[in-house]
């Protein structure tokens, strides 16, 4: 629901939410298979895009295993598909801190492959099912003025 909300709020756009239904990475199986189709489809999608918006949920204070193997598999791909590519990021959890750990996280596996990573303003959605009303809308005004704020930071990051 955030992403949808964050789309909506950067305005006028067309959008991809890539699918990151995927193998468990394995070097073995990349050594006898090669790189997934899907894989490769997630990796062009990324090579394509004006930008990148990663949002995630919190497990053991950390991102999803599932976004992390995606991180790996794109890893693997040909022509460095996260190089100079502007990348906002944003959390959503049950909890009080919003994500705010796997957000630190995800930065962090994010600098090997060396995209502008806009700086903030952080989202961290807490109590994440609470916060959107029966249309899919942010309800507080905090998280949505927030939200806003780093959606035009992400456009100034594609014109730069």
């Amino acid at each position: 629901m955030l992403l949808k909300e964050a789309v909506r709020l950067f305005g006028a756009c067309s959008h991809v939410e890539g699918d990151l239904n995927l193998p468990l990475y394995d070097g073995d199986d990349e050594d006898r298979d090669g790189v997934p189709a899907g894989v490769q489809l997630l990796a062009d999608q990324i090579a394509a895009a004006d930008a990148v918006l990663i949002s995630t949920p919190e497990y053991n204070k950390g991102p999803s295993g599932v976004l992390k193997n995606a991180l790996d598999w794109v890893s693997r791909t040909k022509g460095k598909p996260w190089a100079g590519k502007p990348v906002a990021v944003m959390s959503a959890a049950g909890g009080r801190s919003g994500g705010e750990r796997a957000q630190m996280v995800l930065r962090g596996f994010m600098v090997p492959f060396q995209p502008r990573l806009v700086s903030g303003p952080e989202v961290h959605l807490a109590n994440s099912s609470k916060e959107f009303d029966e249309s899919g809308q942010l309800t507080s005004e905090i998280y949505r003025g927030t939200l806003e704020t780093l959606m035009q930071n992400l456009r100034r990051e594609i014109e730069r």
